[in-house]
């Protein structure tokens, strides 16, 4: 088998591990009995949806899920929205999904089915922000560099529906939600915003972070975090008739692969299932490892397997076309420098990297050369964070469509051959 191909059999196998088909009925309780409410946000809450009702039947409720990412379903409307920077559409169902848990009392029961990406599909503003300010906040955080919980802290206080509020909204009604998690350590506060969630942040949290990344602030999101804000604390009364269950996670994922390689011959090192930093500064770290362990490889060896998940961040500073995982996929093959019998993967499980409609891209010692071939500046396009643009031009990105599911990056490097 060619190294490329072993290697996107892993990812496939990652992918595979989460999809909600598996993991939601193995999770679901029985149907409540009297009026079930199912809502839900995600990349991967249609998937979910159709999970639920292959369970339970056809079901009332409404999930908002990614453009390209619905899926059929009896009774559940699926209602698709822009990521990851929120559209209108995202705000008019959201607004529809808190109409619909209006007024349910005690003897009714809500699901709820949150994946990574409702962050930006769940849009309520708080106090007098508009949709535009919204917008512009998340592509200012997008382009940041700031880890995921810190943007996702900001956008709990500029929101009506994250930090246990989408929960509250339900309250007296009990309420299960079943999550899938897109985020390094798996904290269910932090999965999606923790719509079903309490926090212990406060507005000032919010505002130091939008002072620290030098994001301005209009005075309707000033005037927002300067007040008590609408999020819950997880002690709040609110929050308790809601059980929050993880039911797929970045670890489950990388097992399967790490499984399915030493089922052929590989001795598998897993570096962590919640890696976070710049891409490029990961992708260093990486490549140092791989470069040691192929130092001292003797003939006869095992192929070695480095696996790791979590989520980088790519701070912005020029005017390519890139996300996560590329940049990770362009600045690992920077540092291997050709070095000979290495080849990686780097893909988002959820087919989009960054805001692209790529999952990410393959590395082998051959990617340089074929660059220079080519006349690509490896270097200069890392500089300018266009690296879809470089894998693109090489053939070697990895399109996978919608996943349907959403448990965050997955590198793998393969050092000898399988």
């Amino acid at each position: 088998m060619s190294p490329n191909n072993f290697l996107r059999g892993l990812f496939d196998k990652a992918v595979a591990a989460a999809d909600p088909m598996i993991c939601v009925p193995a999770a679901l309780p029985a149907k409540p009995p009297g009026r079930v409410v199912v809502v839900g946000a995600g990349k991967a809450s249609a998937r979910m949806a159709e999970a639920v009702e292959s369970t339970w039947g056809p079901c009332e409720g409404l999930v908002i899920t990614r453009y390209g990412y619905g899926r059929p379903c009896t009774g559940i409307e699926i209602v698709e929205a822009a990521h990851p920077v929120p559209d209108e559409p995202g705000l008019a169902a959201t607004r529809r999904m808190l109409a619909l848990l209006d007024g349910l009392g005690a003897e009714d029961h809500v699901l709820a089915l949150i994946s990574g990406g409702a962050s930006a599909l769940l849009v309520q503003p708080a106090g007098d922000i508009t949709l535009a300010e919204k917008q512009k906040i998340n592509a200012d955080l997008l382009a940041s560099g700031a880890p995921i919980d810190a943007m996702n802290t900001v956008r709990k206080h500029l929101s009506r529906v994250k930090g246990g509020q989408l929960a509250a909204a339900a309250y007296p009604a009990p309420m299960t939600s079943l999550i899938i998690s897109d985020v390094a350590g798996d904290d269910p506060a932090f999965i999606a915003s923790g719509p079903t969630v309490g926090d212990s942040t406060t507005p000032a949290d919010a505002r130091d972070i939008l002072e620290r990344y030098g994001i301005s602030m209009p005075a309707s999101v000033a005037a927002v975090l300067s007040t008590a804000t609408g999020v819950l604390p997880p002690e709040a009364r609110e929050l308790s008739k809601v059980e929050n269950a993880v039911v797929a996670a970045p670890s489950q994922s990388l097992d399967k692969a790490a499984e399915q390689a030493r089922s052929a011959g590989c001795t598998v090192e897993i570096l962590g299932d919640a890696i976070e930093g710049e891409a490029r500064d990961v992708a260093a770290d990486q490549a140092r490892r791989a470069l040691e362990i192929r130092s001292r490889r003797q003939p006869g060896d095992a192929p070695h397997l480095l696996l790791s998940g979590g989520e980088c961040t790519v701070t912005r500073r020029g005017d390519g076309t890139g996300g996560p995982n590329a940049e990770f996929a362009l600045s690992l093959a920077l540092a291997l420098n050709g070095q000979p019998d290495i080849h990686a993967l780097a893909c988002d499980t959820d087919g989009v990297d960054g805001a692209a409609e790529v999952a990410g891209a393959l590395v082998g010692p051959d990617t340089l050369a074929r660059a220079r071939t080519h006349t690509i500046h490896a270097a200069s396009m890392l500089d300018r964070n266009d690296s879809h643009t470089f894998f693109q031009k090489l053939g070697d990105q990895v399109i996978t469509g919608p996943t349907l599911t959403n448990v965050n990056d997955f590198r793998a490097i393969l050092i000898g051959a399988v």
